[in-house]
């Protein structure tokens, strides 16, 4: 039992340090949808608390996080997505994270719809990074 635990310290020693989990918190997803009927993709930007209507769908995006760039990337979206059926209250269909890495990982399943995330960004720094480059102009 002593030596299984020594090789996985030696093991794990090889492999260098393990990633960090941390990640910013940011005000804006970035989520892409697909209806299935008509082909058509949308990419919508949702600040967080916020929701938005797609076909049937009401995404609301709880949470969106993104590691720094000194890590390796990867965003992640935490929604709840409900259908809106007339005559009808709304179904949950999914509620969880989904990450722009892996979308298969957590996805929607839906008959009419895919919904994945992109990326997430803060508002107020991509206005004022298009403020400076206005002024550099």
């Amino acid at each position: 039992m002593i030596r299984r635990f020594l090789a996985l310290l030696a093991a794990l020693a090889v492999l260098g340090p393990p990633l960090s989990t941390y990640a910013d918190p940011y005000d804006t997803a970035v989520l892409q949808g697909m209806d299935k009927v008509t082909a058509r993709v949308s990419t919508f930007r949702v600040a967080v608390g916020d929701r938005v209507l797609f076909g049937a769908l009401d995404i609301t995006v709880q949470t969106c996080d993104k590691r720094p760039p000194t890590e390796t990337p990867e965003s992640a979206v935490f929604l709840d997505i409900r259908e809106n059926r007339q005559g009808e209250p709304a179904v949950e269909l999914f509620r969880g994270w989904m990450f722009a890495s892996s979308p298969a990982l957590s996805a929607l399943e839906h008959p009419v719809y895919d919904v994945w995330a992109i990326d997430c960004e803060n508002r107020v720094s991509s206005s004022e990074a298009s403020r400076s480059s206005e002024r550099s102009q």
